[in-house]
């Protein structure tokens, strides 16, 4: 945490526990083949927004209550029954299905917004015999879980039911779906289209529609025995996090700044081609054996590492070197302020704004723009293609970007800040915490709210307040609970910068506004 104010002491993060949840694959054999049904999220929504999802939802208390009621799942065992009962549910409620015993029936409108209202209405409607639920058809096929840079994860349960001929189809809720849209498409064809570009869904999802490619293409696209194949041996645990095309997330746990945990290592590039490591900030055993893994994978691959690049020097982003060497051959480029942190070597490159890197693949070149964005750190760089950003500690989307007073710089900061916005990027990829593909949001409210703060300081001055507390205090007004010495730290930031620019002058040990101001 270089950026912290020596003798600052700040609180320990935790990695957010994972809650339970439930998705559900839904399959139906199509005029060219198998298909599976891809939900879209409306515009609207908090959370992936105009994303492609599976129907499902989140495992409640009262699910595993509700099981009790369904004839087959006394005999399952552990918290399976909720499982089971919370997907029936789910599927009843958002895509108007109710799933039986070897056959599906249609959930009348009416009952599906009753059971938003009040999700007893559902088992209630089991009960008495108005909606069937049975999970016999309804198998386990993957588990996936967020990975741990997320404030809110989950433990994801996918699930999979398969439509015979003469099943209704799937609908949407006339009024108050999180959908806007259903999509039965193969899910090879969903591949190739997230591959463009032109699809977002969460990196789960990815994984899962390669999964059931894979599956498919080695059956002769059987869908049950695909299905039973995925089935016997349900995939768990580790897997490649793919944010984006072409854009692989390492997250490793480093000791930086709160709420964040971990450091967001990328992987660009296409899978056989050229690959560029991004801040490999690895130390401990335990993620210096996870960045292997994802090196080995590379390998496998066909891959070429062509460098390594580190966004800036603190050392939340560097890891172990001499470790990192043993696992692969590649130069080092960054720029001179961060090279000149890091032990020399004649195949290091410098990079400069507006360096272009070519990365080819199978598929043709991406190039990567670099664009020189000092102020959280001398030297700091953002990676823009013409579609994505990856941004370092420009700005994140849990907590804070920290201006240290030591070598920071606050209108640099803000103008990084604004000739990153004025790319338009589509997806901006931070150094900690998830991503967001809406960049022009965030970068609006860093702006606007460093803008504010960088005035307020100014006013602050320019009203006779001279000492560094009571010029904190007015600046940090709006945030009364701001820890005491970042909030005199990140004042001193602005105040130095006015001073460089030639607002206000330190004068016999206060600060003071210049005239011509």
């Amino acid at each position: 945490m270089d950026e912290v104010p020596e003798g600052a002491v700040m609180p320990k993060a935790k990695v957010a526990k994972p809650r339970d949840s439930t998705s559900i694959l839904i399959t139906r054999n199509g005029s060219k083949g198998p298909e599976v049904l891809l939900a879209h999220r409306i515009p609207t929504l908090r959370a992936f927004a105009d994303f492609w999802a599976l129907p499902g939802g989140g495992i409640r208390g009262h699910d595993t209550e509700a099981a009790a009621s369904i004839k087959g799942l006394e005999q399952i065992e552990d918290d399976w029954p909720a499982v089971y009962a919370a997907i029936l549910r789910e599927t009843a409620e958002e895509v108007g299905l109710a799933i039986d015993d070897g056959k599906i029936e249609r959930v009348p409108m009416a009952l599906r917004h009753a059971i938003i209202e009040d999700s007893n209405a559902w088992i209630e409607a089991v009960e008495n015999g108005v909606i069937p639920a049975s999970p016999r058809g309804i198998t386990h096929i993957g588990t996936r879980t967020t990975p741990p840079f997320a404030p809110l994860r989950f433990k994801n349960r996918f699930m999979h039911v398969h439509l015979n001929d003469g099943a209704p189809d799937p609908e949407l809720l006339d009024i108050g779906s999180e959908f806007d849209e259903l999509l039965w498409i193969h899910p090879a064809d969903a591949v190739k289209v997230w591959k463009s570009g032109n699809m977002l869904t969460a990196p789960p999802i990815v994984t899962l529609l390669r999964d059931v490619a894979h599956a498919l293409e080695v059956n002769d696209d059987d869908i049950h025995a695909a299905m039973a194949s995925m089935a016997s041996e349900p995939k768990s645990g580790e897997h490649r996090i793919e944010l984006a095309p072409k854009i692989e997330c390492v997250p490793l746990r480093t000791a930086t700044l709160p709420p964040a945990t971990h450091t967001n290592c990328f992987i660009l590039g296409e899978q056989g081609g050229d690959r560029l490591i991004i801040d490999p900030a690895a130390r401990t055993p335990e993620e210096l054996a996870y960045l292997q893994r994802r090196i080995h994978g590379i390998e496998e691959d066909g891959g070429n590492i062509i460098a390594t690049i580190f966004t800036h020097r603190h050392q939340d982003h560097i890891g172990d070197l001499s470790k990192i060497a043993e696992m692969y051959t590649a130069p080092i480029w960054a720029t001179l302020e961060t090279l000149l942190a890091l032990p020399d070597s004649k195949e290091n490159r410098v990079l400069e704004e507006g360096d272009i890197i070519s990365l080819n693949g199978p598929s043709g070149v991406m190039e990567w723009t670099v664009y020189v964005t000092p102020g959280h750190c001398p030297g700091h760089i953002c990676l823009a293609s013409d579609r994505y950003l990856v941004s370092g500690d420009l700005a994140v989307m849990v907590g804070t970007i920290l201006i240290p007073s030591s070598d920071g710089d606050m209108d640099a900061y803000i103008d990084s800040l604004e000739r990153m916005r004025a790319l338009n990027s589509e997806i901006l990829f931070p150094a900690h915490g998830p991503f967001t593909h809406r960049p022009e949001k965030l970068l609006d409210r860093y702006i606007k709210h460093r803008s504010g703060r960088h005035e307020r300081v100014l006013e602050a001055v320019a009203s006779g307040l001279c000492s560094i507390e009571e010029i904190a205090n007015h600046a940090y007004s709006d945030t009364p609970d701001a820890h005491p010495m970042l909030k005199v730290d990140q004042t001193l930031s602005h105040l130095s910068s006015h001073v460089a620019a030639g607002r206000i002058r330190r004068e016999n040990g206060k600060w003071v506004q210049n005239l011509h101001f």
